[in-house]
């Protein structure tokens, strides 16, 4: 077994999440998340051209056209494009596909639509409603069952560590621009379950460690509870990363930005499971009485 003092650091750690979380609700609040069709509502049109085409040019082509602020990346060949666009004012939203086809065509009549789909403004804003609302239900339901399970300091503990996990991964979508659509609100949630089994892992260990350690203070005692659940981590972590970045790499455009938040959501809850979680406990001045077991009553009668 491994004897790191990961909470010898816990000050320092504790300062790293405090301005990570800054950043993050800043990048949040001041650039916003580049919300995807699913949210916004507008077109998206894959299509494939006999060569390759610069991506460049067809934005700017669409722009000419009156169709501005499309988006357009290559996906798979450089021959295949996926183009997305906001609602048009002036236009007729549901033939809005029909017209950039009808754009690209004039550019190369031998041009092939791939896909074409269409999401209306009132959609995307019940699926934003909806999507927020999931994200506030999955933390209440969390804090209730470690509640139940083991107290309301590890309660307190799992959600804080939950809300930090959540809170980065989508302030680094606000912060490098990434599209952040309803494949990407699955990733954020499936997250918080990630972290979630990650974190009760960690305090089922540390209350049986707090239950039957004689000796030692409550640093020490973590600090073995988090040695002894380590290998299992580290195990679990890294075969999940591999897994995504194959994704990542070679899963192509639809699920690129699914696994980028997944991504970036392992390697947080990791980070959080080890040093949030357990750092709110000893912030809470966790004890050995918080954690024994309740005395049984003596049921026998008296003579």
């Amino acid at each position: 077994m491994t004897t790191f003092d990961f909470m010898g650091v816990r000050r320092i750690a504790a300062a790293i999440s405090i301005v990570l979380v800054i950043v993050a609700i800043g990048a949040i609040a001041l650039r916003g998340i580049s919300f995807g069709l699913d949210f916004t509502g507008g077109a998206l049109v894959e299509v494939g051209f006999p060569q390759p085409t610069d991506p460049t040019e067809i934005r700017l082509t669409l722009e000419e056209n009156g169709l501005a602020n499309a988006i357009v990346q290559n996906y798979g060949a450089e021959t295949d494009l996926i183009i997305r666009i906001p609602p048009v004012t002036g236009v007729d939203q549901s033939d809005l596909g029909a017209r950039i086809l009808s754009v690209l065509r004039e550019i190369d009549p031998a041009v092939d639509q791939r896909r074409s789909e269409f999401v209306g403004p009132a959609v995307g804003e019940e699926l934003t409603e909806n999507g927020g609302l999931a994200m506030l239900v999955a933390l209440f339901a969390v804090m209730v069952y470690i509640m139940l399970r083991f107290t309301g300091k590890f309660a307190v503990g799992a959600v804080t560590a939950l809300a930090h996990d959540v809170i980065l991964t989508v302030g680094a979508f606000a912060l490098f621009g990434w599209t952040f659509n309803l494949a990407e609100l699955a990733a954020v949630l499936a997250v918080i379950g990630y972290s979630l089994n990650d974190t009760i892992v960690v305090s089922d260990r540390i209350r049986e460690n707090f239950r039957g350690v004689r000796r030692g203070t409550p640093v020490e005692i973590i600090n073995q509870s988090l040695n002894q659940t380590l290998a299992r981590t580290l195990v679990t972590s890294l075969t999940t990363l591999m897994v995504l970045l194959a994704l990542l790499f070679a899963g192509g455009e639809q699920i690129s930005g699914f696994a980028t938040a997944l991504t970036v959501g392992v390697v947080i809850g990791t980070y959080s499971s080890i040093y949030v979680a357990a750092n709110v406990l000893l912030a809470m001045n966790i004890t050995k009485q918080d954690l024994a077991l309740p005395e049984k009553e003596d049921l026998a009668e008296t003579p």
